[in-house]
């Protein structure tokens, strides 16, 4: 096996990095290159320089993105950079050179929802399947030529951790498998064919902006509340609602504490969407909320009361 790639780079975070850094770890005796790993997002559970350590692999603390940048731009010898769960842009100063190649995972099938959190958005707008993408990077964002997808299907009760999870192993799966045509500069690379006005996922955008009303369908509002669902991960907001207030004195936001699909027979014996169960604590009222989703199940929240109104348009 041969290559002209002299060094390979892998930075990112999360689950997917890691087993991508030990894969190229395992794969640097074939090929002969140099790896380094660059830590540019600062996790507080994050093992990588653990086992850069254990693994004798170089790595490199780079928070700064123009401190990173210039890093990048400074090798003058043929490089791979592996983008894999990483958010940094990578500047078209260095996309541009010559002796940069850079590939990137992305969770979703592209040319679909680019951008960020893609498994919220895919969970949100309702999709059977999606999937993940390599693809290697250009100065657009998720715009460079695909280099390998896998497909999976999205069940009716699918939380966007257990999505994630499920990307992060197809990402694993599809890595390895076409490593070897990366690395040997032989990938049959697929355009992407997007329209140039396709919707771009930002960052700060929240499905639905974070907010439902009490008339609206149990199971549009279920869908909105899987698909901001990552567990432990606060990456968004809790989802607020409007509900009456106790004692009567108007209707105020309340933000959603947890939810579940339950049997109708665990519930209440009329839940058509009224509050139950409610009590008071530390002057917020807190209760549950029981709606109708489907014949058999009840969409069961727990609710707290927001101490201030916030204003929407």
């Amino acid at each position: 096996m041969s290559t002209t790639f002299r060094r390979v780079i892998v930075t990112g975070c999360g689950k997917v990095s890691g087993e991508v850094l030990s894969y190229v770890k395992e794969r640097q005796k074939d090929y002969g290159y140099q790896l380094e790993f660059i830590e540019h997002e600062l996790h507080s559970l994050s093992i990588t320089e653990k086992l850069c350590g254990e693994k004798g692999i170089s790595f490199t603390r780079i928070v700064d993105k123009k401190e990173l940048a210039a890093y990048l731009q400074a090798f003058g010898e043929k490089i791979l950079i592996i983008s894999a769960g990483n958010h940094f842009l990578f500047p078209k100063a260095l996309v541009e050179k010559e002796n940069v190649t850079i590939i990137n995972f992305h969770n979703a099938l592209l040319p679909d929802y680019p951008g960020r959190n893609a498994p919220s958005w895919v969970i949100y707008e309702g999709e059977k399947e999606t999937g993940i993408t390599w693809h290697y990077v250009t100065a657009g964002i998720d715009e460079g030529g695909i280099i390998v997808q896998k497909q999976c299907g999205i069940g009716k009760d699918t939380k966007a951790y257990e999505l994630t999870e499920r990307l992060m192993e197809l990402a694993y799966e599809a890595f390895t498998e076409s490593f070897d045509a990366v690395m040997e500069e032989r990938v049959a690379v697929r355009e992407q064919g997007f329209a140039p006005d396709r919707r771009m996922y930002r960052s700060f955008e929240i499905p639905a902006g974070g907010f439902f009303e009490l008339t609206q369908e149990a199971g549009d509002i279920y869908r909105l509340l899987r698909s901001v669902d990552y567990g432990k991960n606060d990456i968004f907001p809790p989802v607020r609602t409007r509900i009456e207030s106790p004692g009567g004195n108007g209707v105020r936001e309340a933000e959603i504490l947890r939810y579940r699909k339950i049997p109708k027979a665990k519930g209440p014996a009329e839940a058509d969407g009224r509050m139950t169960e409610a009590a008071g604590r530390e002057g917020k009222a807190e209760g549950f909320l029981y709606l109708p989703l489907g014949e058999d199940s009840l969409l069961k929240l727990k609710y707290r009361m927001c101490a201030e109104e916030k204003t929407r348009a």
